[in-house]
């Protein structure tokens, strides 16, 4: 039997995760721990109109909370500026911490090369983050003293330990991307024939609610073509950052 692995999706806006929901519900329903984390609220979307800014973010977080509950994820996200984000090394050490806390083996995010500049941005400090998690020093600066230890009781803590201190994340993590023609790293499909209603209920959720033109049939038609690809009827790409994919038993 396989061991559980810890999967993060690491996105700009909800919606953006729908190019992966059927592989995340996969993993889910093998028993795998599965996390969606979006860098910023969306709140700039236009088919909000002249909503309130407190209107808009709490429907997104209404969204994104729906959405992990249908996939069988945990959720999280941050405030880092829709459309506004740098990335730079403050938003990049945010989600360190987060990585130091859930301690992911794969991370899926965007591809490099996606026009909108939150999506580069959060795949750009998606990857930052696995070197800023390893480092103690790092993923613990500037976080404020723990408490005083309380030393009345049987259970107490020892005295002397840092209990508000983040452990770092060393272990290797395997970083996935939309796939992007132009990539230069390997390719990996996920068959996805068992979640594929799944990933077309999270489609239709925000189809919706955003009344896109683009149509479920469309996008079950685009999980065929990429089955068709790589030999199974429905799945999901992605490019796997890394020069060389690990040692297989045998040639397929």
């Amino acid at each position: 039997m396989l061991c559980a692995m810890r999967i993060m999706a690491v996105f700009a806006h909800p919606d953006d995760e729908i190019g992966c929901a059927g592989t995340l519900a996969k993993h889910a329903a093998r028993g795998d721990e599965v996390m969606l984390v979006w860098t910023t609220l969306g709140e700039l979307a236009s088919q909000f109109g002249d909503a309130s800014h407190e209107e808009v973010t709490r429907v997104r977080r209404e969204h994104g909370a729906w959405v992990a509950g249908k996939i069988g994820a945990q959720h999280h996200f941050f405030d880092m500026g829709d459309s506004r984000m740098t990335g730079g090394r403050e938003e990049a050490l945010q989600l360190a911490r987060l990585y130091a806390t859930f301690r992911p083996n794969a991370v899926i995010t965007w591809s490099d090369d996606h026009p909108h500049p939150d999506h580069r941005m959060t795949a750009k400090i998606a990857f930052d983050a696995i070197t800023l998690a390893r480092i103690p020093k790092i993923v613990n600066e500037d976080r404020p003293m723990p408490p005083a230890p309380d030393l009345s009781g049987d259970e107490a803590i020892e005295s002397g330990e840092d209990v508000g201190r983040l452990e770092a994340w060393r272990e290797p993590v395997r970083f996935y991307q939309y796939h992007a023609p132009a990539s230069p790293y390997p390719e990996v499909f996920v068959n996805i024939e068992d979640t594929l209603d799944t990933a077309a209920a999270v489609m239709s959720y925000y189809h919706d609610f955003y009344k896109w033109a683009w149509t479920q049939d469309q996008f079950r038609e685009g999980r065929a073509a990429a089955g068709r690809l790589g030999g199974v009827k429905y799945a999901e790409r992605f490019n796997l950052r890394s020069s060389h994919p690990r040692a297989r038993d045998y040639l397929d």
